[in-house]
């Protein structure tokens, strides 16, 4: 199917033409079909409402997922080191991303909450701060990245130079892609905390179409391969930034003359950072097991890598219902409704679970055959089946974690969620030693989806423990 784009007589100036026609048609549709609007989380139907919010935020990520898959395909028949190069550099990308989600955290509980409150002048003064922030921490990011990107890719101990080179590269049009990454993020968070996640799912809906269609084009006809990939991931998230900032204006009103002031930037932080911490550290911590990995061959790295894409099944929606009941947590903590946001957790606690138990079966049951639909290396294909088996296991355990996540954030009690997530993904690294000389690779896979099994049941407990204090927390807003 690759070679469709090498040996058609379809000319490269007729599939930029197209490639035109429909971003202009995305772009038109956008602009008239995204009314942006705040939506009251306050009023009605406790299931409806956080089934409203979460289907537009699963949406997104179904979107993420297709693309993610559709992208995999083709790197994939460019062979295994391929894949590896960019599942090496994906972890530092997703390392400035767990960095940011200070901003976008803090940024996030506050606007909630500020609208729950109807404060308009505050809303405006956190939207304002957290912009601020973004892009100065967006523009460190990418200098960094660059700057010590071949220092952070040697780290992986993968011993294989053209991989390492492929990695590099990557990761090189990655860095400015952040920048405008950093935005899309962080407006998505802000629209959904005014109750709006309809129009963050539309225009993420454009940026992945784009680079659906511009993907083959860069890889094949143009002949860039992994450079290729990472150049229409840019280009995407550049058309999604302008929609963003467009909508943005139109939803915060940005003429006004409200001005942050130094406590809005120290309660951001404030909220964000546990979180923030306990993000950077699961992606450090990824990155040592990563290196782990590597000692087991570039096969093993590709085989995590198409086995964390398919795994992506089950987070999409858990990823929704964690945006989706921190949004409607914090907007009804604000309106002082704490029947709402005991109700609102149980409701959102079901129907994870019920979800990510169907995954956990998929898995079980058909783990090689999702892999093979990526490669045909049958070391890779080994490889994969066995960690989908395993990581299986643990994903209703992950759902209770991410949507206590999202409960916690919401309440404005980010170091609970983040606590639990530091201490026991830690421990993910001595239970990997302990384990590999019995398991071996396996032990990897089994240290994270023990973790993850323990830190959804602490959650839980936790959610019960803190029940009380919820009132006290409403009061105080």
């Amino acid at each position: 199917m690759c070679r469709f784009f090498v040996d058609s007589d379809v000319t490269i100036a007729k599939i930029v033409s197209s490639c035109l026609y429909i971003t202009k048609w995305l772009y038109k549709v956008s602009k008239e079909s995204c009314h942006v609007k705040t939506v009251d989380l306050t009023t009605g139907n406790v299931q409806r409402v956080i089934v409203a919010l979460a289907l537009p935020l699963v949406g997104s990520s179904l979107l993420q997922f297709t693309y993610s898959l559709v992208d995999m395909f083709w790197v994939g028949a460019l062979g295994s080191d391929a894949v590896a190069s960019i599942g090496a550099a994906s972890f530092y990308i997703m390392l400035a991303q767990a960095i940011q989600s200070l901003i976008v955290v803090g940024a996030g509980i506050k606007v909630s909450q500020a609208v729950g409150k109807r404060d308009d002048e505050l809303i405006q003064r956190y939207v304002r701060s957290g912009r601020r922030l973004n892009f100065g921490l967006g523009l460190l990011s990418a200098l960094l990245l660059v700057s010590l990107g071949p220092t952070l890719i040697g780290f992986l101990n993968m011993n294989a130079p053209t991989v390492e080179h492929l990695a590099y590269q990557y990761l090189l049009v990655s860095a400015p892609m952040l920048l405008f990454s950093f935005f899309n993020l962080l407006f998505a968070r802000l629209f959904s905390a005014c109750g709006n996640t309809t129009t963050a799912m539309r225009i993420n809906a454009t940026g992945v179409i784009l680079n659906m269609m511009l993907s083959p084009l860069f890889i094949y006809p143009l002949g860039l391969g992994v450079l290729g990939a990472g150049l229409a991931t840019l280009a995407a998230n550049a058309v999604m930034f302008g929609f963003f900032w467009h909508r943005a204006r139109a939803l915060f009103d940005w003429e006004e003359t409200v001005r942050p002031v130094r406590a809005d930037y120290t309660e951001i932080f404030r909220l964000g950072f546990p979180m923030a911490t306990q993000r950077v550290l699961f992606t450090v911590i990824s990155i040592f097991l990563a290196r782990m990995i590597g000692s087991y061959g570039t096969e093993a790295i590709a085989a995590q890598r198409i086995g964390l894409q398919i795994e992506a099944i089950a987070y999409m929606m858990i990823g929704g219902l964690n945006g989706a009941i921190a949004s409607y947590t914090g907007q009804n903590l604000g309106a002082r409704k704490i029947d709402r946001v005991h109700e609102g957790y149980r409701v959102t606690t079901r129907i994870g679970m019920l979800y990510t138990g169907l995954i956990t079966l998929v898995f079980l049951v058909f783990p090689d055959a999702l892999i093979r639909l990526f490669v045909d290396d049958p070391t890779t294909i080994d490889i994969g089946a066995s960690y989908l088996r395993i990581i299986g296991v643990s994903l209703i355990f992950a759902s209770l974690e991410m949507i206590g996540n999202g409960y916690f954030s919401g309440l404005g009690l980010p170091k609970i969620p983040a606590t639990i997530s530091i201490v026991f993904t830690v421990a993910r690294i001595p239970l990997a030693i302990l384990l590999e000389p019995v398991l071996g690779l396996d032990a990897i896979w089994w240290s994270m989806a023990i973790s993850s099994i323990v830190k959804g049941l602490v959650s839980a407990l936790y959610v019960r423990l803190t029940k009380k204090e919820v009132i006290s927390l409403a009061e105080a807003i």
